[in-house]
């Protein structure tokens, strides 16, 4: 039972919301009028994006645009608000109409690929990835982005190398999203098999955030793998700490604890993982747990009675 499900983060960061407007000069009256509208309906769209109203914020740089047709920020702010809710085909058209206006625009591009990303189209993401990374090579997002889309179609070495170029070019940015990278790098160089790089990168991803559940999560499966499974203990526990509704964490600090000899521990996560799988949903890993307290169950001596623990899917 050599299971450990290891989180890729994806956190790939859209651009910042615009919240600037540059009044053309006024040529006529009926335009100014017409800018002064479209003015008005992007700020409102701006004010539901900062409260989260993402539906309201769509339609009011829907009728910005309608007053002013080559708006690029009430587009490019539209983009955001359509990832916000999933609605990824709409996003990639308002980036196509950005950079149809100004073809210049880095973070269209990197928009666009978080759109293409998200969908399950790894090679086009890949492919604006590096259109933004030639018009903006010190943005560390681009790099980023790149290496978890090459991390999606198992091109690990291509995402390491990524990673390392996206952590070159972040002396400024604050210690969590340098924790994100490094994790992410961590998680690569793990499925390449490089144990002692992939804890080099787990470390220094919880020294820079040690809130980050994820990589206590990662490094416990870098030690179970390493077969350190009283490490791996350890780790799942720090992980179900911060997030104690992970089911994996759960799922995986029983398999140590089974790989130990410690049955009763092992039984015990195990059930508490399939209680939050079936309240999650998640019907292949409950499924999966189930077989697996099943066969810690065959182990333990028949004198020991344990019953399953029943939950609803």
């Amino acid at each position: 039972m050599n299971y450990c499900y290891r989180l890729i983060g994806n956190l790939i960061i859209a651009l910042t919301l615009t919240c600037f407007f540059l009044a053309p000069p006024a040529h006529s009256l009926a335009t100014s009028f017409t800018q002064v509208a479209a003015k008005d309906f992007f700020q409102l769209g701006v004010e539901n994006m900062l409260h989260g109203n993402y539906d309201e914020a769509i339609q009011d740089f829907q009728q910005a645009i309608e007053e002013k047709k080559d708006f690029v920020a009430a587009y490019s702010n539209r983009c955001l608000a359509n990832l916000k809710i999933e609605a990824y085909q709409n996003a990639i058209a308002d980036c196509t109409q950005v950079i149809n206006l100004a073809p210049n625009k880095a973070d269209a591009y990197l928009n666009r690929g978080l759109a293409y990303y998200r969908q399950g189209n790894y090679q086009a993401a890949i492919a604006d990835d590096e259109k933004a990374i030639v018009l903006k090579p010190y943005d560390f997002r681009a790099y980023y982005n790149r290496g978890v889309a090459q991390a999606s179609l198992k091109n690990y070495q291509q995402a390491v190398a990524d990673y390392n170029l996206a952590l070159s070019q972040t002396p400024q940015l604050p210690n969590p999203l340098v924790a994100d990278i490094y994790n992410d790098r961590g998680l690569a160089r793990l499925q390449l098999t490089n144990l002692q790089a992939a804890m080099y990168d787990f470390n220094m991803a919880i020294r820079l955030n040690a809130a980050d559940d994820r990589a206590f999560f990662n490094r416990g499966c870098a030690c179970a793998k390493n077969e350190d499974y009283a490490s791996a203990v350890r780790n799942f526990t720090e992980a179900i700490q911060l997030n104690s509704s992970d089911g994996h964490a759960y799922m995986n600090r029983g398999i140590a604890f089974h790989r130990l000899g410690y049955e009763q521990s092992a039984l015990a996560d195990l059930h508490k993982a399939a209680k939050y799988f079936g309240y999650q949903g998640q019907r292949l890993a409950y499924e999966k747990t189930l077989s697996l307290i099943k066969t810690v169950q065959q182990q333990i001596p028949s004198t020991v009675e344990i019953a399953l623990v029943e939950v609803k899917v």
